[in-house]
């Protein structure tokens, strides 16, 4: 599907809040909302937009700590891995990733003795590094158009 400049400020306009109605939409970028309306359900079918989500914050619900963890798979365990990590309450973002490690994964743990615990999980399929995150500098930046 071609994207045209009139898409674009509309998913900008989501990507900002994407509780906001067809009718405030079609104000910001100048069609009305069933245009709004028509537009976004075609992106929706095309897979543009893939998903709505509420963006929760860990610290406010308890966890203390959010890491990453990169995972250096042992030899024959990659693909038990890729099932087995589907199911950990903690990974709240996973990436196979190219490189040294297969795999970068983000996750919240309640404290460290919950982080340690869990990189005991973790190696039985593989060598781990972790890092703790401190505070962030871009969260959830747009998608933007190609230039």
């Amino acid at each position: 599907m071609y994207i045209d400049s009139l898409n674009w400020k509309i998913l900008k306009c989501l990507q900002q809040n994407a509780r906001q109605s067809n009718t405030q939409i079609g104000r910001q970028v100048g069609i009305s909302s069933p245009a709004v309306s028509e537009r976004i359900k075609k992106m929706e079918d095309a897979g543009i937009i893939e998903n709505y989500n509420a963006l929760v914050s860990p610290f406010e619900v308890g966890y203390q700590l959010k890491a990453l963890i990169t995972l250096r798979a042992f030899m024959g365990m990659l693909k038990p891995f890729l099932e087995k990590v589907k199911t950990y309450q903690e990974v709240i973002n996973c990436y196979r990733i190219t490189g040294n490690e297969n795999i970068v994964m983000e996750v919240v743990l309640k404290n460290q003795k919950h982080l340690e615990s869990f990189i005991d999980q973790l190696i039985v399929y593989g060598e781990t590094k972790t890092q703790i995150v401190l505070s962030h500098v871009v969260k959830h930046n747009e998608v933007k158009p190609l230039k």
